[in-house]
């Protein structure tokens, strides 16, 4: 695996680094789904639920991307040094996933440290991108960074556009044309993207945004939420449907004005609320075909732990929210 991530990034460094050719390679992404968020894998190889397999399986079943979640603080020596075996671990995802055809978003997701304590992270977020990026300069542009997942709280716009603004310079030392993906505060509300401010003159950035609208309805009864008690909200209604068309288009109309190309990076509907799946499946149906509408290339939260549309335990995937994604051919 070390030989064939060698020879495709030898190959990726021959095409050139020049502004326009990088733009001409630039992944055309269309289905996506997040993954290894919260795998034991990353401490503990042996007791990982991910499977080398999977890769393969996700890109047969009509997926084209993966968004890896990395809480990547946690494998920090005091130094700001990330644990070997960590990377070592980082490699075999970003390996596998390009040799099974996928693209990756490599997704810094610490964000909850760094929305309270903004100084902190300043520190931990640089020194993961002064570690990872060069670590990945010679990568195919199917792999992508995005800085840092939801910024919010403490990070509000201003706080978050100065920092972004540093750390996108670090990542240009070693990739000065590699996609990279940024969203606006507010956990990557659709409401926050007027504050974005990006550099003008770098047109290799796809802004992302979040959705989970109504979320009493997509995270009712969900344990990190006020809405734990919560029950039995539906879904589907005309109102329900206009108001998805409403905010789609208001980030439609976002891109066009600025000219920003735009991902959905997350969406759907909590499995644990005791919701039917047929109703979740509806939701995720709607705003995943929503999105094509407008262009935007979407990544449904997530392959396992919760929200899940693959079973680890049977090791299937959720059909009813499989084909809610990816509709089967007709």
């Amino acid at each position: 695996m070390k030989l064939l991530r060698l020879f495709a990034f030898f190959l990726a460094a021959l095409v050139g680094v020049s502004a326009t050719a990088a733009s001409a390679q630039a992944p055309s992404l269309h289905r996506g789904v997040n993954v290894l968020g919260y795998d034991p894998i990353w401490t503990d190889a042996s007791r990982g639920r991910f499977k080398q397999s999977y890769f393969g399986a996700i890109h047969a079943a009509g997926f084209d991307f993966i968004r890896v979640n990395l809480q990547a603080f946690r494998h920090m020596k005091p130094t700001g040094e990330l644990d070997e075996t960590w990377l070592k671990r980082l490699d075999w995802v970003v390996d596998n996933a390009t040799a099974a055809g996928l693209s990756v978003i490599v997704d810094e997701h610490d964000f909850e440290l760094c929305s309270n304590d903004p100084e902190t992270c300043r520190i931990a977020l640089a020194n993961f991108w002064k570690q990872v990026a060069p670590r990945y300069r010679a990568a195919p542009p199917t792999v992508m960074f995005e800085l840092l997942n939801e910024p919010h709280a403490k990070l509000d716009a201003d706080h978050w556009n100065a920092l972004l603004v540093d750390m996108l310079a670090i990542v240009r030392r070693s990739n000065p044309t590699r996609m990279v993906v940024i969203g606006p505060t507010q956990w990557n509300s659709i409401d926050q993207l007027p504050t974005l401010k990006l550099p003008e003159a770098d047109r290799n950035i796809l802004v992302t945004f979040h959705y989970y609208e109504p979320f009493q309805f997509t995270h009712q009864g969900a344990s990190w939420t006020n809405m734990v008690a919560v029950h039995g909200i539906t879904w589907g209604s005309e109102a329900d449907r206009a108001r998805l068309t409403h905010d789609f288009a208001k980030v439609a109309a976002w891109s066009k004005r600025t000219g920003r190309p735009v991902l959905l990076g997350e969406f759907g509907a909590y499995d644990k609320s005791g919701t039917p799946v047929e109703l979740r499946a509806a939701y995720t149906n709607a705003v995943a075909r929503e999105a094509e509408r407008n262009g935007f290339p979407w990544a449904y939260w997530q392959f396992d732990s919760d929200f899940v549309v693959y079973d680890v335990t049977k090791d299937q995937w959720v059909k009813p929210l499989l084909d809610a994604l990816i509709p089967p051919a007709r």
